[in-house]
């Protein structure tokens, strides 16, 4: 498993951020921060979003060697959701939206910096396994240099979630996923969505979104997560 804390902790110290000022751009508590960075604690997938967001980073970073995370590159924030789902809004209330996610992800801070290769083969004992909290654990699958995806085996543990009850989450670019096993419910919007094996989604992750697994065996999928810049 990566030292998801001591990379965060590097690129927060590589860009000058004290702790108490990364945590008033995810809007959490320092003390989280800081519990994250020891190692003590680990973030939720929304959380990990709006972490590596603020900090101009790519969850891809999070897997690379210690010492390749390079300066962040400031971009144009994050593009609106489209206007009919905003009039939408409007018009109606959603689940509150993990502010964690979405305040952080439009400072529009990204990296263009190369990545290393992992494959072209990866065996599946030989894959770099991050484990989240709410019991979600990512595997990647593969990843080349100056490409900006996330190639991901996702599994959610009975109980498992991306975020807290009722909170959404969203972040740049757009994601495709299917599932292999057991059962995912998906809220996008206003929209709920229950995967069984074999299903399918893609959508803009502007849009307000969260997982969840409601049932009895591990929910397990093929992300792909793809960095949109300006």
């Amino acid at each position: 498993m990566p030292p998801i804390g001591e990379r965060l902790r590097q690129a927060r110290l590589d860009r000058g951020m004290t702790v108490r000022g990364l945590a008033r751009v995810v809007d959490t508590s320092a003390s989280l921060i800081s519990q994250i960075e020891t190692g003590k604690s680990n973030p939720s997938v929304s959380t990990l979003y709006a972490i590596t967001a603020a900090l101009g980073i790519s969850v891809e970073d999070i897997f690379n060697e210690p010492g390749t995370v390079r300066p962040a590159a400031v971009l144009d924030p994050v593009a609106p959701a489209p206007a009919a789902f905003g009039a939408a809004i409007a018009a109606a209330t959603l689940p509150s939206v993990d502010q964690t996610a979405s305040s952080a992800t439009t400072q529009g801070l990204r990296m263009l910096a190369q990545r290393r290769r992992v494959g072209p083969v990866v065996k599946a004992g030989e894959r770099e396994v991050l484990h989240l909290d709410s019991g979600v654990t990512w595997e990647l699958l593969g990843q080349l240099p100056d490409t900006h995806v996330d190639f991901l085996r996702i599994t959610y543990a009975p109980g498992g979630s991306s975020s807290g009850a009722g909170v959404l989450m969203r972040h740049s670019g757009t994601e495709w996923g299917h599932v292999l096993a057991g059962q995912l419910t998906l809220t996008l919007g206003f929209d709920t969505h229950v995967l069984d094996p074999g299903d399918s989604v893609s959508f803009d992750c502007t849009t307000p979104h969260s997982y969840a697994n409601h049932g009895v065996e591990p929910a397990v999928g093929i992300w792909f997560v793809a960095e949109r810049f300006s």
